[in-house]
């Protein structure tokens, strides 16, 4: 099994439309997060980061087998 460069793309292509759809939809409820996650220590935000690669990694995982 290869990753095609295609398949590298288009990931990074839904990314930033999933990115882009609570700007989009709720600029306030975006604005008050931000102010949420400004509001969090460097522990937090490591945590809550790794927990987010942890669960990309299972879904990678789980699509691509």
């Amino acid at each position: 099994m290869t990753l095609d460069w295609a398949d590298l793309l288009g990931a990074l292509a839904l990314l930033l439309v999933f990115e882009g759809l609570l700007p989009f939809a709720n600029p306030a409820g975006m604005k008050r997060a931000l102010g949420r996650v400004l509001a969090l220590g460097d522990r937090e935000l490591r945590v809550g980061g790794l927990l987010t690669m942890l669960a990309g990694l299972a879904l990678l995982f789980l699509i691509r087998s």
